[in-house]
């Protein structure tokens, strides 16, 4: 079985559980809220797709791609 190689936007390798920084505001598609640089999401979870995080953030279920996103 092949290891996934996921990884944030300075090559660092991701895993399950992992907390991560925003590294740019971002708003969320269909609601009013932005989420703002810097913020710390904790717990993040891997999907089926290498280049994005399932994670929750301001109360709401997000996906992220990890271009945005540095381990923290």
């Amino acid at each position: 079985m092949e290891e996934r190689s996921v990884k944030d936007s300075n090559g660092n390798i991701l895993k399950d559980g992992d907390s991560v920084i925003l590294i740019k505001s971002l708003p969320v598609k269909g609601t009013a809220i932005t989420l703002k640089k810097g913020l710390k999401i904790k717990g993040i979870r891997l999907t089926d797709d290498d280049n994005e995080v399932d994670c929750r953030a301001e109360g709401t279920r997000v996906v992220l791609k990890t271009e945005f996103l540095k381990k923290g």
